[in-house]
């Protein structure tokens, strides 16, 4: 899919500070990761035409100390899993939570990261 897996602190820490644009993907092993958010963020990696400079995922539930610390860069908004956080220059410019993913196709999940991609990145 293209997202680079990070498992530690160091990595999140790492990826999170660059310049640009970082996407941080929470995945999780609901439903509505499985059969809607990964699929739909594939489909939109894929086809976007504007892409975040870095793609980052951390497993919630599996990769404790990862999850919290991606957390930790868009602390404003309440945990939810899956979601996504886009980062430009380390500020959250767009975020995708739970609840505007479950109940969607994933062509619609996918419209909704190209749409933020284009506009941000």
């Amino acid at each position: 899919m293209g997202l680079t897996e990070a498992t530690t602190i160091e990595q999140v820490q790492a990826a999170v500070a660059g310049a640009g644009t970082t996407l941080v993907f929470v995945n999780s092993v609901c439903g509505c990761a499985a059969a809607g958010a990964r699929p739909g963020l594939a489909a939109a990696l894929s086809a976007a035409t504007a892409k975040p400079a870095r793609c980052l995922t951390v497993f919630a539930g599996v990769d404790r100390e990862a999850t919290q610390a991606a957390r930790a860069s868009f602390a404003e908004y309440p945990p939810s899993s899956p979601s996504a956080a886009l980062l430009k220059d380390g500020e959250v410019v767009w975020m995708l939570h739970r609840h505007q993913i479950e109940g969607r196709q994933p062509q619609q999940i996918a419209e909704l990261f190209k749409a933020a991609f284009l506009q941000h990145c």
